[in-house]
């Protein structure tokens, strides 16, 4: 801000998930290099695209902005993000050279009219960021659109199994000198991740991710195979030993809220009757919800079998009962998409639980119910 610096931050959601991490990072990467010529035959190259690739708008930011990928969280909950730290630690980035939500004044450089900023997986900001909105310049998400943003403001919105896909389907359209092999490697390992090792039974999976990782393969022949990537991440992602209660929950995050009310959405990566058996869990959860205002939580778990079908299982806590049976009717009334919900044993009153029939509705797809239901 003392030196007028114009910055142009590209920034994941608040589940900082490996998608969200590695969405900024290879984004701001490419947008850096392309816009400073970094890259090899730079001199040379008249522009165009990669044949199969489906075609994305360009930004065009400030001339003089630099570009940053900010991880949107406290760089304190970084550790608990144990399939990224994997990945980027595998591929020689230091987490000394990342940069995390409370390290930078997004709000500062706002007021000072020096940001501009691009939303890869996500398209709606939280209520605490509003007002950079008008900050706002593209968008790059695989959600389903809950908001309109009209122009100057540049929308990409596709229904496909990672954001990395729509990442890599941009850079593939670039030069070919700025895609390396560190940024090829996490952007492959990522789509794997988030698409199940593009296991059709998971339903995740699209052509699109497909084509991706094929292309990527095909650019760096020496990446490794497919089974050994997403079976060491997926063991990095799951791999709670040791965590808290507090730790697991604040792991995977997400966060709902309307005029009235905050409710915690947390993916657990943990069965739902052994997290359910967690011993004291039901003053940890009060604990949790209470030290951040939240008037409730909605847990989901997830685990997968030897062919890479998901069972999925949530719960529904709250002291309020009122907001409690709200949610609880809006997930068991919805259709769009059904979850086929049945109750489980739930030890405690003030906690719902259910067997999700619907397996391949994620959590993308049952925040827009809950956000409805708020």
């Amino acid at each position: 801000i003392r030196q007028h610096q114009e910055i142009h931050v590209v920034m994941g959601n608040e589940a900082c998930d490996l998608d969200s991490t590695v969405s900024a990072l290879a984004l701001a990467y490419f947008l850096a290099q392309v816009r400073l010529g970094h890259w090899p035959g730079a001199r040379w190259w008249p522009g165009g695209r990669l044949t199969g690739c489906h075609p994305l708008p360009q930004t065009s930011p400030a001339p003089k902005a630099a570009f940053v990928p900010v991880l949107n969280i406290p760089r304190a909950d970084f550790a608990l993000r144990t399939e990224t730290t994997f990945l980027l630690r595998d591929r020689g980035i230091p987490a000394a050279s990342l940069v995390f939500r409370d390290e930078i004044d997004l709000g500062g450089l706002h007021h000072a009219g020096l940001l501009s900023l691009t939303l890869v997986d996500h398209h709606v900001l939280p209520g605490a960021d509003a007002a950079l909105e008008e900050a706002v310049v593209e968008v790059v998400d695989h959600r389903p659109l809950e908001r309109d943003r009209g122009p100057p403001c540049q929308v990409t919105v596709e229904p496909v199994g990672s954001c990395a896909t729509l990442v890599t389907e941009r850079i593939l359209q670039g030069p070919p000198g700025v895609l390396d092999r560190t940024m090829a490697a996490l952007l492959h390992g990522t789509i794997l991740l988030d698409c199940i090792n593009l296991s059709p039974a998971a339903g995740k999976v699209t052509p699109r991710d497909v084509a991706c990782v094929s292309l990527l393969e095909e650019r760096f022949p020496e990446l490794p195979a497919r089974d050994a990537v997403f079976g060491a991440l997926q063991a990095a992602k799951f791999d709670v030993t040791g965590l808290t209660t507090e730790q697991m929950l604040r792991k995977d995050l997400k966060v709902l809220s309307s005029d009235d009310v905050v409710v915690a959405v947390s993916g657990v990566f943990e069965d739902l009757e052994t997290f359910l058996l967690r011993p004291g869990l039901l003053q940890d959860l009060e604990a949790f919800c209470q030290g951040r205002g939240y008037a409730g939580l909605v847990a989901m778990t997830v685990s997968f079998n030897e062919r890479h079908e998901p069972t999925r299982k949530l719960a529904v806590y709250s002291r309020q009962e009122p907001l409690r049976t709200t949610l609880c009717r809006a997930l068991e009334e919805a259709t769009t998409p059904s979850l086929l919900l049945q109750l489980l044993p739930s030890p405690w009153p003030c906690v719902a639980a259910y067997a999700q029939g619907n397996a391949v509705a994620a959590r993308k797809k049952v925040l827009p119910i809950l956000r409805a239901a708020l």
